[in-house]
């Protein structure tokens, strides 16, 4: 494989890396803020109104956020009916197929993503709720993971092209 590519297939697993190690550490901001609501809530008698729908935001970050590392260390979930049997080169070429699947299926979702930050951006979007939260943020983090998402299938596409040819990545 040329060195770009390889150069490629590096930086976006190093990206993926980054970015599912800062989701991880959501769970303890997420963990946090519910440990604070029910403190104020229960024991202070303060109700906070921000902190369950901040943490509904959280929540949807760590998903987004966890979708490249999950790509990049092959930990999806799969029928093994037929792939545990297949060789290194059989694998590759069912994963060719399938992640040329989700690169169309990435690539409508980020058209509507954009589409929909761009609504958001226009509009000034809101929640409807008694916080009333911006959506902006989370409509443009959701559409940087699907950015990121694609950018790792492709590092994907290069590495099962490289089993085929009998190259590691």
């Amino acid at each position: 494989m040329p060195q770009v590519i390889k150069a490629y297939v590096r930086l976006t697993d190093k990206m993926s890396d980054y970015v599912g190690y800062l989701a991880a550490s959501l769970i303890f901001v997420m963990g946090a803020t519910l440990i604070f609501d029910a403190i104020t809530r229960n024991v202070l008698n303060i109700p906070i109104h921000w902190a369950i729908e901040f943490t509904q935001f959280t929540l949807a970050a760590y998903y987004f956020m966890g979708g490249p590392i999950t790509l990049k260390n092959n930990e999806h979930v799969r029928m093994d009916l037929w792939y545990a049997n297949l060789s290194d080169r059989g694998k590759a070429k069912l994963d060719l197929f399938t992640v040329g699947c989700l690169i169309f299926y990435l690539g409508v979702m980020l058209v509507g993503s954009i589409s929909s930050l761009q609504y958001a951006i226009e509009t000034g979007e809101r929640r409807f709720s008694m916080w009333n939260p911006s959506v902006i943020p989370i409509k443009a983090l959701l559409t940087a993971c699907l950015v990121l998402m694609l950018m790792q299938a492709f590092s994907l596409v290069f590495k099962h092209v490289a089993t085929l040819r009998g190259e590691h990545l």
